[in-house]
């Protein structure tokens, strides 16, 4: 992944035959599952619509966070490093959906579950600096995206087994009884 301004918030995930990351696996969690490809581009702010479309692509912006609270941001500020470190070789791309249920909760309710029942923050601390993370929100697109969320996360080929350890963890949480589409796309940088 390559820095971005400041000011990007659109991103395209398009999957296809060529970009910068190689698909390594594409594992359907739950739900249907989204078409191999052996290339993946992030494209930021490609609002145009000029790029190819690929195999498929996801869109989502990022946003403000939702469930946090200022000390937990605080410590997720103070721990967690940015994207495109160069040890960070390795990625997942990780859209989820989560179903009426979870939509048909009041904002903290979803916080309750997030936090409180399913610690989805205090888990996910004790996985940094080692994983850096950006979340992508999609609902926000409207009613066409395929899924609620698209998580990026980035890491060093060392630190596959924490990151594993680290989606272990989140799915065997409460929150996760919400999600009814998930889909697991494992990357590497290509050389050169």
């Amino acid at each position: 992944m390559t820095a971005t301004p400041a000011s990007t918030r659109l991103f395209h995930f398009i999957a296809g035959r060529t970009g910068p990351w190689i698909v390594e696996r594409n594992i359907c969690i739950c739900g249907d599952p989204l078409p191999w490809a052996p290339r993946l581009a992030v494209v930021a702010d490609a609002a145009d619509g000029s790029q190819d479309q690929g195999a498929w692509q996801l869109r989502g912006i990022t946003s403000n966070e939702r469930y946090v609270t200022r000390p937990e941001k605080i410590a997720l500020v103070a721990k967690q490093e940015g994207l495109g470190r160069a040890q960070a070789t390795h990625a997942a791309l990780i859209p989820i959906r989560k179903n009426a249920a979870w939509w048909a909760l009041t904002q903290d309710e979803r916080r309750d579950v997030l936090e409180e029942q399913s610690q989805h923050i205090a888990i996910g601390l004790k996985y940094l600096p080692a994983i850096a993370r950006r979340l992508h929100h999609c609902r926000d697109l409207g009613g066409a995206e395929p899924f609620d969320f698209v998580t990026w996360f980035e890491f060093a080929p060392a630190d596959t087994g924490t990151f594993n350890e680290l989606l272990a963890a989140l799915r065997a949480s409460p929150e996760w009884q919400y999600v009814d589409r998930e889909v697991d796309i494992r990357l590497k940088q290509a050389s050169g």
